[in-house]
């Protein structure tokens, strides 16, 4: 590869000098010869090398150059007796032409052998000797300097860029010779990215013009914000070298298929951003897209010319500068007369005033105006001096400090360049050139880092239009390795403050979680912990425990209230009514029942089980009262003892009643002798056998399962968790209720089959078809209960219901055997007693036999009224 290089670079020149076309250049003499590129032209057209001059990017820098080398030469403290030079050469803004011009700067380092070579008159040639360049200030664009740097490494001459920022050039194993005064794109990129994350944006697009500089950028903001994580890149379109029509207008409709990362990174010329915001404004996009611009983009205003409206709110970077001054002052002196080592000066001057000077082989054009030379800059034309100004300077006086170190050590006290400095070793220069740390032209440290990057420091400016006198780009921060960012002083569209957002998802609302979007780590959708389901963290939902429910923003859980049936209730309050009533009914009737306890009807009922029943009842109506109560391990042991006690008091008295007639009049058809145990003793002895059953069950399960009390979370559970309640209750579950229950129903069924046996008993005996009547109703009641009771197992307040529903059926079973067994004594007992008196005593023969002869004249009369019926037909015969 070597070789090659050498023989393109023997070949080159030569081959241009036979050609005619030997390139132009500035030449400035001095003992140490620097070289310079510049993009004194714009890249021309098809076929074409050159195009325009560019008058900030060109010429302001190179007089930046001359304008820098004035002054060193000027100082005696600064290469004291040694004078700088200069060949300047033009890159017209393209890096193979570019390449073709930086083989000036190695010529001299080529061994030419020329022995073969002789004059006319046989003598060896005098050939002058080339000169030298040690080191290149340039070039402009970074992949003009990549292509420059690969050159000059392979001869080891110094580069000093004032303007490339491409990240490749960071890699010192390639680009070794490569040092540059401004900071990398690695570190704008590194600024940019803490300006998005300082707006609150993790959704954005970029775009970058297509070449080193754009794709550079580009892909080193993508691998800071990759690595430092945050933030989603929607969209990464490259700008063709070569836009074909309609390219642009294509580039913002991609832009909108993801119209939510309304954040554009642009690392592109300015050709390229002009008409992006032109293909915007014509798709009636005017302030949705965010532009966060390059340092390409800085402060200028030619790429947002006429496209002001669509470019409010823009932020853009540009490396940290101050205005030379005396540049100004240098700069606007220079004229045609005192500025001819310039050569394009006078191109220049025609562009910068708009007038033709008459120059050899130009065409007079007749329709501009002749140049009188007497115009002068910023007084007939505008001037800003242009931004890598000071960076131009600095790259000079790096190179002239760098040079100064050396001759302090290799030529001690010596005027001049000493032999040693004769040539000058370029890979010593470059240990140099790295090591200088000075003031720059503008107050700031000038040095190197390892990789020969300068430190980053870059100004923030955005541009703003609304809510100011003059609008224009105004320094909104500054960011030197860490961001200072004023977000009040920032503008946007309309001229409002609120930073727009540039997010692919909102964040979630209360309540809510994210279901991230698979490959995109930016992206969600929300969903609700519905239910009993509170947020666990930002993208799960868990369940809250059985005794809790979420909070209203579902943020965490919170105690389930705890309810239990309370007095007030509707639920209550009839039951209670009811109750009252019954016990004070009950109560009558045992007061009257005591106070007449001696009466022909008390004695006639059956005394001794008549107390037993209404002891019964009494206790049906009680247990309403304990079914209500607030329960406790009192409440719930005397709920198991009475709630089935009552009612097996009750129909253990009935079904012994019931049970002696039926034994009596069955006995009395077979003989006249009584059946055994139908004396009062003997009856309470029954009923109190059938008693014990019941309680001994009851001892039993509480043995097995002592009372306690529980808190029931499941009955009371909606979908809707406000409406949840912990329900506090005895631990009687249905089917234990029913059990306890189950064998005052079999002595109830047992009871009723007695009294349908016994309803032939003549209608005077005793309290046969009332009981009957009793059990008849009572069943009814029963029934209807059942049903009831666990249909509404599913309701949400199943508690309520179902508590009403047996303290309602209990007490109305006990009223049905109240009233139909003792209230009518009652009524004669208090309102006729002339009733309640001694009948004559029947033996038990006696009472067998008129039951017996009451029986069949019933039947006989019966067989008659059949007969009569069945003849009266074959009367009318």
């Amino acid at each position: 590869i070597y070789q090659i290089w050498l023989q393109l670079l023997w070949l080159g020149p030569a081959s241009q000098a036979q050609q005619g076309t030997q390139p132009q250049s500035i030449k400035i003499e001095g003992d140490i010869t620097l070289g310079g590129l510049f993009p004194v032209h714009a890249r021309g057209p098809a076929g074409i090398p050159c195009g325009e001059i560019k008058r900030e990017k060109g010429i302001h820098r190179l007089e930046a150059l001359l304008y820098a080398l004035d002054q060193i030469n000027n100082d005696p403290d600064l290469l004291p007796n040694i004078t700088l030079g200069a060949r300047i050469l033009d890159t017209c803004s393209r890096d193979t032409y570019a390449l073709e011009q930086s083989l000036t700067f190695v010529q001299a380092l080529i061994q030419k052998d020329n022995s073969d070579v002789r004059c006319s008159n046989g003598e060896p040639p005098i050939i002058p000797k080339p000169e030298r360049v040690v080191g290149v200030i340039g070039a402009s664009g970074s992949s003009v300097s990549i292509m420059v740097a690969n050159v000059l490494r392979l001869f080891a001459i110094p580069q000093i860029s004032y303007a490339s920022t491409a990240p490749e050039l960071s890699d010192n194993s390639r680009y070794e010779f490569f040092s540059r005064v401004v900071p990398p794109d690695s570190y704008q990129a590194q600024a940019m990215l803490d300006i998005v994350k300082a707006m609150g944006w993790n959704y954005v697009s970029t775009l970058a013009s297509e070449g080193n500089y754009g794709e550079s950028g580009v892909d080193a903001f993508i691998q800071i914000s990759r690595e430092a994580g945050g933030l989603c890149i929607a969209q990464s379109i490259k700008i063709p070298r070569e836009p074909r029509p309609g390219e642009f207008d294509k580039i913002v409709k991609r832009l909108m298929e993801t119209s939510n990362a309304r954040g554009v990174i642009i690392f592109a010329n300015e050709d390229d951003i002009k008409r992006v915001l032109q293909a915007a404004k014509r798709a009636n996009l005017t302030g949705h897209f965010l532009f966060v611009g390059s340092d390409s983009w800085g402060a200028k205003s030619s790429p947002i010319e006429d496209q002001e409206e669509v470019a409010e709110g823009a932020v853009t970077i540009l490396p940290k500068r101050a205005s030379i001054d005396g540049f100004d002052e240098y700069f606007t002196s220079r004229s045609l007369e005192n500025n001819r080592r310039n050569i394009w000066f006078a191109e220049f001057w025609e562009d910068d005033f708009k007038c033709k000077l008459t120059r050899p082989g130009i065409k007079y054009d007749p329709d501009r105006r002749k140049c009188t030379g007497e115009e002068r800059i910023s007084q007939d034309s505008q001037y800003e001096q242009e931004g890598k100004v000071q960076f131009v300077i600095d790259a000079v006086y790096a190179m002239a400090h760098a040079l100064h170190s050396m001759h302090m050590d290799l030529c001690p006290g010596s005027m001049g360049v000493c032999e040693k400095m004769d040539p000058v070793e370029g890979r010593m220069l470059l240990q140099y050139i790295r090591s200088v740390n000075f003031n720059g032209s503008a107050g700031t440290a000038v040095m190197f880092n390892e990789n020969g990057d300068a430190p980053g420091r870059y100004d923030i400016f955005q541009y703003q239009m609304s809510n100011v006198s003059n609008p224009g780009y105004r320094v909104i921060g500054q960011w030197t390795n860490h961001l200072r960012l004023n977000l009040e002083d920032m503008q946007w569209s309309g001229g409002e403050q609120k930073v727009p957002d540039s997010v692919c998802s909102f964040p979630c609302e209360s309540g809510e979680r994210k279901k991230m979007v698979k490959g995109v780590p930016c992206c969600w959708h929300c969903e609700l912990c519905d239910g009993y389901q509170f947020v666990l963290d930002e993208f799960t939902c868990d369940m809250c425990p059985f005794d809790m429910r979420p909070l209203k923003n579902r943020t965490g859980c919170r105690p389930t209230p705890i309810i239990k049936l309370e007095w007030s209730s509707p639920w209550a309050i009839i039951p209670v009514f009811l109750a009252i009533l019954g016990i004070l009914a009950t109560t009558g009737v045992i007061s009257t029942f005591v106070r007449f306890n001696d009466t022909p009807i008390v004695r006639a009922s059956g005394r001794e089980l008549s107390y037993v029943l209404l002891t019964g009842i009494f206790l049906i109506y009680l247990i309403t009262f304990l079914m209500i109560a607030e329960p406790s391990v009192v409440v719930c042991a005397f709920r198991r003892l009475l709630l089935g006690l009552g009612m097996c008091i009750s129909y253990s008295a009935m079904l012994t009643k019931t049970n002696r007639i039926y034994r009596i009049f069955e006995q009395g058809k077979k003989s006249v002798t009584p059946p055994k145990f139908i004396s009062p003793t003997s009856q309470l002895l029954i009923t109190f056998i059938l008693i014990s059953v019941q309680l001994l069950g009851v001892f039993v399960w509480f043995g097995v399962e002592p009372p306690h009390t529980t808190i029931d979370y499941e009955e009371q559970k909606p979908p809707n968790p406000e409406f949840a309640r912990g329900i506090l209750k005895c631990d009687m579950s249905d089917l234990s209720l029913i059990l306890c229950l189950s064998y005052s129903i079999l002595l109830m069924i047992t009871c009723t089959v007695y009294a349908i046996k016994s309803r032939g008993v003549p209608e005077t005996f005793n309290e046969a078809k009332p009981i009957g009547f009793t059990m008849y109703t009572t069943c009814i009641i029963w029934l209807a209960f059942v049903p009831i009771f666990f249909g509404t197992a599913q309701s949400t307040e199943k508690m309520f219901i179902q508590t009403t529903t047996l303290t309602v059926s209990m007490s109305l079973s006990a009223t049905v055997s109240l009233g139909m067994l003792y209230i009518p004594k009652v009524y004669v007992i208090i309102f006729h007693p002339e009733q309640n008196v001694q009948k004559r005593k029947r033996s038990f023969k006696a009472v067998v036999q008129a039951a017996t002869v009451s029986t069949r004249l019933s039947q006989k009369s019966s067989d008659k009224q059949n007969g009569e019926s069945k003849g009266e037909p074959s009367r009318s015969q």
